[in-house]
């Protein structure tokens, strides 16, 4: 397991290895995609969990009643009791992202950020990952997609650490650049 290193990494490899061991990786998962989804949906959670005037009990006790109201797993409602009483709940968004991640690597999945002018349907987001996978020869891309308007059009992708900017903003640019080292 490559789990990317520091403490949020450390904390990612022990979850995983507990949820393989208990053959339940995949209800772990599923805890944790709907743990990050909350995050990202909810400013007073994530103001809770920075918060340094709140104390380590109020939020342990906040994010168990949180999983508990969800029906998480066990494994996954200790772990994350485990790294409040720890006091490294700021870390829950790295620890997250880093499980997600090696889960993805282990099972061939690769993560690929598209970034569009305008948001994409399901026909549309099932055109780009087709288009990805011909491109890369990768079968299984986990696609995530955000809007940004000021691109005008075309798409900016971003597998791992490359990226393609096919944006007419991008282009744009590059002319105005060529056409002012002509005068």
């Amino acid at each position: 397991m490559s789990v990317s290193s520091g403490l949020s990494g450390r904390y990612a490899k022990a979850i995983y290895i507990l949820a393989e061991e208990k053959k339940i990786l995949k209800k772990i998962v599923d805890d944790f995609m709907k743990l990050k989804k909350l995050l990202e949906e909810s400013d007073s959670l994530s103001n809770l969990i920075k918060s340094p005037a709140i104390s380590k009990s109020d939020k342990q006790n906040s994010i168990l009643k949180i999983l508990n109201k969800a029906k998480a797993q066990k494994l996954t409602t200790k772990f994350f009791g485990t790294l409040a009483n720890n006091g490294r709940l700021t870390l829950i968004n790295e620890v997250i992202d880093n499980f997600l991640s090696e889960v993805s690597r282990i099972n061939g999945e690769v993560k690929a950020e598209v970034i569009s002018p305008f948001a994409l349907d399901q026909n549309q987001q099932k055109k780009v990952v087709s288009a990805i996978s011909e491109a890369t020869g990768i079968k299984k891309i986990i696609l995530s997609t955000s809007v940004d308007e000021s691109l005008i059009g075309g798409l900016i992708v971003k597998i791992g650490s490359k990226m393609i900017d096919n944006s007419l903003k991008t282009k744009l640019n590059r002319l105005e650049i060529a056409m002012r080292g002509t005068n």
